[in-house]
Order: C-alpha cells, then sequence, then structure tokens
C-alpha cells in the first residue's frame, strides 16, 4: 500500500532560523534602504534561504509565530 505523506504538515519544515546580520553583507540597495537601522535581523527557512529582514530579534521572532512557524535563535 502506497500512502503519501505530506511533509509540509511537520513541526520541523516550520521552523525557521533567525540570525543577526552585518549591514556590510547585504547588496549596496538593501545596505541603503537599511541605513537607519541598527540592528537587522534575518529570518531564514531550514533550507537556508531568507524570508525576511527586520530591524530587531523581537520583530523577527513576532513575525515567524504570526505566520504559524517556530523560531530558532541561531548565533
Amino acid at each position: 500500500m502506497h500512502t503519501p505523506y505530506n511533509f509540509g504538515d511537520t513541526e520541523e519544515n516550520r521552523m525557521v532560523y533567525i540570525r543577526p546580520v552585518k549591514r556590510a553583507d547585504l547588496p549596496k540597495d538593501m545596505r541603503d534602504q537599511t541605513a537607519e537601522m541598527p540592528n537587522i535581523f534575518a529570518v531564514h527557512d531550514a533550507n537556508g534561504q531568507r524570508l525576511a529582514l527586520v530591524a530587531d530579534r523581537d520583530l523577527a521572532f513576532a513575525l515567524a509565530r504570526e505566520h504559524n512557524m517556530a523560531p530558532v535563535s541561531v548565533h
């Protein structure tokens, strides 16, 4: 018997990683847009794809939870 399994509903696939980002590591247009932000945090999926950039860590966690994701801090 072959029953497909929906991996999209697992906790693992809903996990996102929050990490600080250096402005110097961003493309020039993004550095220009974030010039007023003292800190920048990125939200990444389990495959490392950047999903969002936000102004602070708390906002990154709130954004992830608002989208039913499970945020984890990465240093």
